[in-house]
């Protein structure tokens, strides 16, 4: 892994799991940056910094590890934060919409909760996950909101592979590049 941009000030722990989850993946753990304090601070400021003045109604986060970052972040900017689920992790009766999209490993199904006192229409909406690979996450939960009639003001990552997607349009704190 070679990094090409690095925003961040504080230590950069990133390990490498090779033939993880399939065979022939190389997974990115992100978790020694959530472990060092001064790291995970340092990364839910940029991005608060970064959404402070852009009127989002609500931050958008796919499972799991897009939690992580986006609920803290959700937090100092005063808006609620949208867990986006694997199929079945959400209760039946809250379900507002199930997509299908393709990751580096394989087809999965996400759904989105219908929102307590509100629909998705007319509300701004930012995706924070951890990684940028394909893309294919970001733009599935991007159309599912879309078709709901959601606005999509953004999208942001800790780490873009850059050479896995084209897309011009993610704010990033780290972009890397596989060796």
């Amino acid at each position: 892994m070679k990094i090409l941009k690095n925003s961040l000030t504080s230590n950069l722990n990133i390990r490498t799991e090779k033939d993880y989850p399939i065979p022939g993946i190389e997974f990115i753990d992100i978790t020694p940056l959530i472990i060092q304090k001064e790291t995970l601070k340092e990364i839910v400021e940029r991005f608060a910094k970064e959404l402070k003045d852009k009127n989002i109604d609500y931050i958008v986060a796919p499972e799991a590890r897009g939690f992580l970052f986006a609920t803290p972040v959700a937090n100092l900017l005063g808006i609620g934060c949208i867990p986006v689920r694997k199929k079945g992790k959400l209760p039946p009766t809250t379900v507002a919409s199930k997509f299908d999209y393709e990751k580096e490993y394989g087809k999965d199904q996400l759904e989105l909760p219908k929102l307590v006192h509100a629909s998705y229409e007319d509300k701004k909406f930012y995706i924070i996950d951890d990684i940028y690979a394909t893309g294919n996450t970001m733009k599935a939960i991007e159309k599912a909101i879309q078709d709901l009639g959601g606005k999509i003001i953004g999208k942001g990552v800790v780490m873009n592979i850059v050479g896995l997607n084209q897309d011009k349009d993610v704010f990033s704190l780290l972009d890397i590049e596989e060796e």
